[in-house]
């Protein structure tokens, strides 16, 4: 282990509860938030289930903003996304930040097969009747196959920066590999 992520495991043996989960599209954030949330009694908030609409289409950003806030009021939370347009209301309000930057080609492939699954299923999303379709998936300008591949390189260098200078007054977390996420669940 580095000698950064034992420093890392040390800081939040401390009372966390607000905690805000990053990454690319794909890296995981969903499963690493229900993993952490069960092991340590604390409610999960989608910012994507409060974003999305019937029909994919957006909240109208106060309302969206809104349900931030009312979600995020209390103690006992893990959020997991990326929204900049809520960062201002979730961001300094959480004690500890986890940023899954794990490598594009294991973002793909898991973004792929869930893709894939979700398709073939026709699961429903976050409660709003949406769901993912071969077509939009491969096929479309709006394919999240397509946003990850341009996000990534793009969201590493941004939270890279942001990330450093949070430090010094959140728990920060970064972990770039598989292994790093699985010893940092066994650990919490």
């Amino acid at each position: 282990m580095t000698a950064g992520l034992a420093l890392q495991f040390a800081w939040l043996e401390g009372f966390v509860r607000r905690i805000v989960v990053i990454g690319t599209t794909g890296s995981g954030k969903s499963t690493l938030a229900e993993q952490l949330a069960a092991q340590n009694g604390l409610r999960v908030i989608e910012l994507d289930a409060l974003f999305w609409g019937r029909d994919w289409q957006p909240a109208p950003l106060e309302l969206f903003r809104h349900r931030v806030e009312r979600e995020t009021r209390d103690d006992g939370w893990i959020v997991v996304g990326n929204y900049g347009q809520v960062r201002d209301i979730v961001w300094p309000n959480a004690d500890t930040l986890i940023w899954l930057d794990l490598p594009l080609s294991l973002v793909m492939w898991r973004l792929v097969r869930r893709t894939v699954r979700r398709a073939a299923t026709k699961q429903e999303l976050w409660g709003t009747g949406n769901r993912e379709s071969f077509r939009n998936a491969f096929l479309s300008r709006q394919s999240l196959l397509l946003w990850a591949l341009k996000t990534h390189r793009r969201n590493r260098e941004r939270y890279a920066v942001e990330f450093g200078s949070l430090a010094k007054e959140k728990r920060v977390v970064r972990l770039q590999n598989k292994r790093e996420v699985e010893r940092f669940v066994t650990r919490h």
